[in-house]
């Protein structure tokens, strides 16, 4: 509420999703690349294979363009976006984990300084120190996972936080080690798939065989600590986050909808992995694709469940989606939602329906655009004003427990409460009851 609505036609939520994404897609095969190919040069020092040697060296400029170029540009990306949608929340993750993210910034220094050794030095050291720099870049980005997977664990399920906010009592919360374990079998996942693509590049067909073979280890291994990971993830949730994604019927129908298209990328990346291993030799790069696709998808899906299951929060139980905390709605009742937005109280006017602006501009712009994403105007344009005001009303009293909706707007129930003083309640209604006025004339104009 301290800080103004960045405005993004398509939505902010959906801008930070599209970075984020994509940042943990190549972030996780980031750490498990590692992983893969510090066990993979550890059996090449024990027993030189040169079509497993010449595998690593091509794809390691691929790591290092991952890790070092694309990864950094996307992370400090994922900064600047979050920053600009959710000034409150970044923040509020600041005060709270400052430690925790210069320990990540540490490690991740250390990864790149490590990746670049390995890349420069193929050939121009002894074997186990080349090893040894490998080894201490895989250890260096799983740290870094490990690290922000307590914060970002923590925004779910803050757990004993909320009463202590003490650093470990948010760190260390009931999502943290079944996150770790999902998002370490997706890094296995990932590397596994990904070097088997490029592994059917082997023009000796027994060779191409043991690498698959070699590789699908991986992928099987993955699957597994995901599949555990998840199981043991959805198990801490708490029930109320539960029941937005599972169950016969979501609350949420477009979490349910994702949650069943994950088990199924889960259990096609299983098959893929499975055939690999049993039949290395029947692999080729259509079958690759799909298994780097599937573990593209697990990944996609679990984020986005992470985080639509915070709804009507962006940080559970402490902060709302539109930036006010559960401990000021008492005193912003009283004293009015503008008292504190003063970036929108300043533009108020006199009027109901500018105040009415005012006032969505400060509790409802976070999440909805005008005509963009979860545009208003459209979910204005069927309601009338006692609709409207009936519906405002009863998320003062009830919140996001509000269960009394039309079945068509499931959403409605996950709205973070409206805060505010009665005159400011009815002022939005008046400039809710406007654009629906605006949407009638501008349709009998087109006409």
């Amino acid at each position: 509420m301290d800080y103004p609505i960045w405005d993004v036609a398509f939505g902010g939520g959906v801008l930070i999703g599209v970075i984020a994404i994509l940042h943990v897609l190549v972030s996780h095969f980031a750490i498990g690349g590692g992983i893969a190919m510090a066990v993979a040069e550890a059996r090449l020092v024990r027993r030189p294979d040169p079509a497993l040697r010449a595998l690593l060296k091509r794809s390691s400029l691929m790591l290092i363009l991952v890790s070092t170029v694309f990864g950094a540009l996307s992370g400090v990306g994922i900064w600047f976006v979050i920053g600009l949608v959710q000034p409150a929340a970044t923040s509020a993750l600041i005060h709270t984990f400052v430690w925790g993210w210069a320990i990540e910034w540490a490690f991740f220094l250390l990864e790149v300084v490590t990746a670049l050794a390995w890349y420069a030095t193929w050939d121009r050291v002894r074997p186990r120190t080349h090893l040894l720099l490998i080894v201490l870049y895989a250890i260096a980005a799983w740290m870094s996972l490990v690290v922000i997977q307590g914060i970002l664990a923590f925004m779910l399920t803050p757990g004993r936080w909320l009463e202590t906010h003490a650093f470990w009592d948010g760190f260390l919360n009931p999502t943290y080690l079944p996150g770790v374990l999902f998002r370490t079998g997706v890094c296995l996942l990932l590397a596994g798939a990904y070097l088997m693509l490029a592994a059917l590049r082997e023009k000796d067909r027994a060779s191409r065989g043991q690498l698959v073979r070699f590789l699908a280890g991986f992928e099987v291994a993955g699957v597994l600590l995901a599949a555990a990971g998840l199981l043991a993830w959805e198990g801490a949730l708490p029930g109320e986050v539960r029941s937005l994604f599972l169950g016969e019927k979501p609350l949420i129908a477009g979490l349910g909808a994702t949650h069943r298209h994950l088990l199924w990328a889960l259990l096609a990346s299983a098959l893929l992995a499975l055939l690999a291993l049993v039949l290395p030799r029947l692999v080729r790069w259509p079958q690759a694709v799909v298994a780097l696709l599937s573990a593209f998808a697990l990944l996609a899906g679990y984020e986005r469940v992470r985080e639509g299951a915070r709804k009507p929060f962006v940080i559970q139980g402490y902060m709302f989606s539109n930036g006010i905390l559960v401990s000021e709605i008492e005193a912003l009742n009283r004293n009015g939602i503008l008292s504190k937005a003063k970036w929108a109280a300043h533009d108020a006017g006199t009027t109901p329906v500018s105040r009415g602006r005012a006032v969505f501009r400060a509790e409802c712009a976070s999440c909805h655009t005008l005509d963009g994403y979860l545009g208003i105007k459209k979910r204005t344009a069927a309601a009338d004003a006692d609709f409207l005001t009936l519906f405002l009303t009863a998320l003062r009293e009830d919140g996001p427990r509000w269960t009394a909706r039309p079945p068509q707007k499931p959403e409605y129930a996950f709205m973070p409460p409206f805060v505010g003083t009665d005159e400011e309640l009815e002022s939005l209604v008046a400039y809710l009851d406007s654009l629906k006025a605006t949407q009638t004339a501008e349709v009998l104009h087109v006409r």
